[in-house]
Parts: C-alpha cells; structure tokens; sequence
C-alpha cells in the first residue's frame, strides 16, 4: 500500500484512493516480514555462533511462543490505546471503526502462554510427554504462578474483548505485563525490582508504540472514504504520544542494558554474546524506526495532503513487528555475565 490520496468518483465526490504500491516498497515490506517470521527459527544459533555460549534444547520453539504472546499483547494494548485517542478526535466515526482483533489475539496470547506454563512444569525444559508435567512446580514455584497469571489474564482478556466494555481488557492485560516484568528479573539478581520496574516501562511503552500504531492505521485505512480527516487526526494525535512513549523506551532500555552489561564491557558483550548482539540489532532497527516515524511526523506537519504520513507509518509497523521478534529473542538467548 502507499499514501492514501484523494480521488474523483463519477459523481464528482471526492473520495480517497489507495495506489499499487512502487515494487521496492512492497518487496521491502516482503523482506521484512519474512525476517520477522523467521527470527525464532534462525535467530538463536545465529546469534550465537561464535560466542561460546550453548544453545539450550527448544530455544527456538520459547522465542516463537513469546514471539505470538508478545505480539497478542501489542495487539490488544493498542487497540484500547488508539480507541481512546479516536474519543478526542472530533467527527471520528467510532461506530465504523476497523473490526477488533482483540479477542484473537488474546486467545493466541493464552495458548502460547500455556504452552510455556508446561515448560515450566518441566523444571524449564521442553516436555517430551505428558508424564514429564509436574503441575505441582506451577503452584509451588514463582516462576510456575507467574506462568499461570499470564495464562489466566489471557483469558480474562478475551471475555473483556467480546463484552460491551472492551476497554476493561487493560486491567488483565496490565497483569500479564507485571508478570513479565517480575518473571525477567528473579530475585537472585541484584536490585531485581529496579530490573522489573524498568521492564515494566519498557514493555509498557513499546506495546503502547507498537500496537497503538497498528490499529490507528486500520482507522485511516477503514475511514479513508468515509472520514479522512478524522483518521489523520487520530494518527496526528498519536503522533505526539508516540514521541513520549519512545523517550521512556530509549531511556529504560539504555539503563537495562548497562544493568546488564557494565559500561566498560558493553562494546565487547555487543559483538560477542548472543544478548548483544541481538540488543544491537534491536537497537539497530528502533533507530530506523524512529527516522520512519520522524518522516511520518514531517509529513503530517507539512503543507501537502497529510496522509502522505500513511506511507512511513506504514512501514514502520512492520519493522516494529521485527522488533517484537527481536525481543522475544533476547528473552531466550542466555543473560550476558557480569565482567
């Protein structure tokens, strides 16, 4: 797809119109889906190669599955977060907004969470049959109760998505953020609180960014015949918002890192730790993200037709979708030693 521009039908209304999209745009946006789709599969040994590090049995299959419940999370965060930015835009047609894909998304969340609760039955180790299950480790263990929190708040979610008050699926989801903050950080560590409330920002903010951008290019997309105006205000005002949200993830995730990998440490663990190098080439494609978002921001500014901005935007929910992966990764590849 391309920027979204107005068009004469017959009757001599104008109404918006979607151009073919140029050949290198469609097959950069191929490109990094397909890099995305394939991260949990290659991902792990790719990273790391060459470092020392072993590759734990089924990291592959733990960064898929938190691959699908990062991305339901995203989801179902941004289509509450862009709701509520469309309510304080005038003339928004909420009644005719894009179909909700919140309760499938929760759904695909629980399942990929559950399946990572029987990990955890198994002492952290992928289950080769049923008798290998311990339920007793999900109730007796924190790492077990967290599992079953994730579990639980998707379902509750998904009850919230199909009732008359979709928004209350915050409250769940909320609790499913606390429990990946909590679940990153065990008390071993040191300080894991700091840790757990950096990660809590952090995955906070990026959920908001990431599935908040989704869904407001549904609306300008669903809207562009019928309401224009009002979808490139809600893009707009989600525009400015995004600009705080990615001051906090930039600012938690530079102090998360130097938690750690120590200052003196870091241009070595960056190159040489599966950890680091897939944090830089995290930190390699925010950095994009954000010149796709600045240009989408200049576009909205400018004089010309503001959904011009549809384009860069556009673009820059995909390549968030590879950030998503990305992250997912970092939660599989072993944490980087403190030197």
């Amino acid at each position: 797809m391309s920027p979204i521009r107005p068009s004469a039908e017959p009757g001599g209304e104008a109404t918006a119109d979607v151009a073919a999209p140029p050949l290198g745009r469609a097959v950069a946006v191929l490109v990094l889906l397909a890099a995305a789709s394939m991260i949990p599969l290659l991902g792990p040994p790719a990273a790391l190669r060459g470092t020392g590090e072993a590759l734990a049995p089924g990291t592959s299959g733990i960064t898929f599955l938190r691959t699908v419940m990062f991305a339901a999370l995203c989801v179902q965060v941004g289509e509450v977060f862009a709701t509520r930015l469309a309510r304080r835009v005038p003339g928004a047609p909420l009644d005719r907004a894009p179909r909700c894909w919140s309760a499938y998304a929760a759904w695909a969340g629980c399942g990929a969470a559950l399946v990572l609760a029987t990990i955890v039955a198994n002492g952290n180790l992928v289950p080769q049959q049923l008798s290998d299950l311990d339920l007793g480790r999900l109730s007796g263990s924190r790492d077990g109760r967290l599992a079953l929190l994730e579990v639980n708040a998707f379902v509750v979610a998904a009850l919230c998505a199909r009732s008359r008050r979709p928004s209350s699926a915050a409250l769940p989801l909320a609790a499913v953020i606390v429990a990946e903050a909590l679940r990153a950080h065990p008390p071993v560590e040191d300080h894991p609180l700091v840790g757990s409330g950096l990660t809590l920002v952090h995955l906070t903010c990026a959920a908001l960014w990431a599935g908040g951008l989704l869904y407001v290019l549904r609306m300008l997309r669903q809207w562009r015949a019928t309401a224009p105006e009002a979808g490139v205000g809600v893009l707009g005002l989600y525009a400015r918002v995004a600009a705080v949200l990615f001051a906090a993830i930039t600012v938690t995730g530079v102090f998360s890192t130097l938690r750690r990998m120590p200052p003196g440490t870091v241009a070595d663990q960056l190159t040489g730790t599966a950890y680091g190098r897939t944090l830089l080439a995290k930190g390699l494609l925010v950095a994009v993200v954000a010149l796709l978002a600045l240009l989408a921001r200049r576009r909205l500014r400018g004089a010309g037709d503001r959904a011009d901005a549809y384009a860069p935007a556009r673009r820059e929910v995909v390549a968030l979708g590879v950030v998503v992966a990305l992250s997912a990764l970092l939660t599989a590849v072993p944490v980087p030693i403190r030197w």
